[in-house]
């Protein structure tokens, strides 16, 4: 009798959030592609052949309204260079994040999370791959453009107060910093309104030195609030606060993205922020590795807790693995240690109806027995 051991995946069909691609679509005389990487500066541009070369690394199979997407990644590539040494920090990330939604991303040290965010908030450029954020192209935008992009677009949650606050100012005078850079009207009546929103209307002529943490950042949610965003971005913004703290914070989170419709990406090492969103996605060595969905309404965790009836993340959210463009999966470790395959490298795959099985070979088993 064989001893194969076998995983098989759940015959529900998920909810596809990356790896759908569809064929290029017409736009008049125009393809898609042309459309997304039309020429709009002088060819032979600094920034026009950079477009090119990263245009010419991504697929021509995108989501028919992939434009639509808050964020959209298609097999992106950064890699970084050293005199002696290139890190490949992201390999081939596929990702959408719709409009309004609210993302946890997560992964160990080194994942390619950071790279991740900052290739988002326009701090930094992919190598290679596309990504359009707020129906904006990345890879094309000049720096002038990216100026505007980060004061106006997108905002950020630092976990360092000192990136988000300038000491000598009031918490008032803080808010209204991003406001007087792009010369909104009506500056402070905005700055209490956000203050009050976030709890600090005692705390307006309050400076650094005189806030807690937890208050310190309220007052950077607020300032990243300050222009409108359509993003906030916020990295590890309860590193550095106590439970109670970041519950309030993530609390603080929520409302935001339900009053205002802000789409929110947290960017953490934290795994137990899956019990505070609704949508967990996990990157391991540059991809995208699995993610996690919650099963019912975060008003039902909140009603569990009052309950004092703590389930566990796998009786609320279900996870499934991440299927790229090229068809590359990771399977979790866990599952590999569990059919023996962790130091191997050969399995068969085989479609039984809407099921894929995953089977280790008999060889590599009396491999493991023997070992």
């Amino acid at each position: 009798m064989s001893e194969n051991k076998t995983v098989t995946a759940p015959a529900e069909e998920p909810k596809v959030r990356y790896g759908r691609r569809t064929s290029v679509k017409k736009i008049g005389q125009k393809s898609l592609w042309e459309k997304l990487f039309k020429r709009k500066k002088k060819k032979g541009s600094e920034e026009e052949d950079i477009a090119d070369a990263v245009a010419s690394t991504t697929t021509d199979l995108f989501d028919d309204d992939f434009e639509k997407a808050a964020v959209y990644c298609d097999n992106v590539v950064k890699i970084y260079k050293t005199e002696d040494v290139e890190v490949i920090a992201l390999q081939g990330l596929d990702l959408r994040i719709d409009p309004g939604e609210i993302v946890a991303i997560i992964g160990n040290s080194g994942s390619g999370k950071s790279t991740l965010m900052n290739i988002i908030g326009g701090l930094d450029k992919q190598t290679a791959g596309m990504v359009y954020v707020t129906g904006n192209n990345m890879a094309k935008m000049t720096e002038a453009q990216i100026v505007q992009y980060k004061r106006k677009e997108v905002g950020f949650v630092w976990q360092n107060n000192a990136r988000n606050l300038i000491p000598y100012l009031s918490a008032l005078e803080n808010v209204q910093i991003p406001m007087i850079i792009a010369n909104r009207k009506e500056r402070k009546a905005r700055a209490k309104m956000l203050l009050d929103m976030v709890g600090l209307s005692h705390r307006y002529k309050s400076k650094l030195n005189q806030l807690s943490g937890g208050e310190q950042q309220r007052v950077a949610i607020a300032i990243a609030l300050a222009n409108q965003p359509k993003i906030l971005l916020a990295d590890e913004p309860t590193g550095a606060v106590d439970n109670k703290t970041a519950d309030m914070i993530f609390d603080l989170f929520r409302r935001i993205n339900k009053e205002m419709g802000v789409t929110i990406i947290i960017v953490t090492h934290d795994r137990t922020i899956a019990r505070k969103v609704d949508r967990v996605v996990n990157i391991r060595d540059g991809r995208i590795s699995s993610e996690l969905l919650r099963q019912d309404a975060y008003e039902e965790e909140l009603k569990r807790i009052a309950e004092n009836r703590i389930v566990g993340l796998e009786e609320s959210h279900v996870e499934y693995a991440a299927v790229d463009r090229l068809g590359r999966m990771q399977i979790p470790a866990d599952i590999m240690k569990e059919i023996g395959l962790l130091g191997k490298g050969n399995v068969s795959l085989n479609v039984e109806g809407e099921k894929l099985v995953i089977t280790v070979p008999e060889e590599g088993q009396k491999k493991k027995k023997g070992s």
